[in-house]
């Protein structure tokens, strides 16, 4: 049996390395695509089975060449993961058109491209796309008009893509990672902030690089066959509180 062939972006750090690694286990083929060349190559330098293409989702130009490249090597794609995003965080006032577009551009434009462009290799392999949006496009936070708006418009455009690909055989679902306990997260996160997620996910912690992969990785399986256009809340339970009353937990 050819081995499946997975497309990941974003998979030079987090989220998108974690699912590459989990792929990789289950003895997927993948082709790692980031646009940072050197976190790209660090990433990829210890794994077997892999193809790193130092491309922007965002450039229609670039995403021509990363199927091109993946094609080229692999032969088939069978799962594309979209994964690349950007997280820039802002006040409303505070958010003029370039970090607007400067959020759209990957959060969302590099969604609707990398799938438009690798619709005709899954059409072929009767594949899937997980589109990877984010507990802020169900629920709405402070400074994040641009990139909550991005990840929303990524849950609709998941629903468009399982209504309109599904005649294909081409499944589209979409997780939505809560708080995760990223280097990144961590760097930024006050001990405050982490005291208020421990008070709003009923879970009382963070998720994990390696579970939210867990979740994209069984839905790109064949065990999600019957499984499309839904979305995937990863995130402890933050989204089933609502706006929730902390002081009444025993814990």
């Amino acid at each position: 049996m050819t081995q499946k062939v997975a497309l990941v972006t974003g998979a030079a750090r987090g989220i998108g390395l974690a699912t590459t690694r989990l792929f990789l286990k289950s003895g997927w083929r993948v082709a790692l695509v980031d646009w940072d060349g050197a976190e790209l190559t660090s990433a990829s330098a210890d794994l077997e089975q892999v193809l790193p293409i130092e491309c922007d989702v965002s450039s229609p130009s670039d995403v021509e060449d990363i199927l091109s490249k993946t094609l080229s090597a692999f032969g088939q794609v069978d799962a594309l993961i979209n994964n690349a995003g950007v997280a820039d965080f802002g006040p409303i006032e505070e958010t003029d058109f370039e970090r607007w577009r400067r959020v759209m551009a990957t959060n969302l434009d590099g969604v609707f491209l990398m799938s438009q462009a690798a619709t005709p290799a899954l059409k072929e392999t009767k594949g899937n796309i997980v589109n990877i949006a984010s507990i802020s496009g169900l629920r709405a936070s402070t400074l994040r008009v641009a990139y909550g708006t991005s990840k929303a418009a990524v849950i609709q455009l998941t629903k468009q893509q399982a209504a309109e690909l599904g005649e294909y055989g081409i499944r589209a679902n979409c997780v939505c990672p809560g708080p995760v306990r990223t280097k990144l997260a961590m760097a930024v996160h006050s001990q405050d902030i982490i005291d208020a997620y421990h008070d709003a996910i009923p879970l009382n912690r963070y998720g994990s690089e390696e579970e939210i992969a867990e979740a994209i990785c069984f839905l790109a399986s064949d065990k999600a066959s019957y499984i499309t256009g839904q979305i995937l809340a990863a995130d402890g339970g933050f989204d089933s509180t609502g706006v929730g009353l902390p002081a009444l937990r025993k814990s």
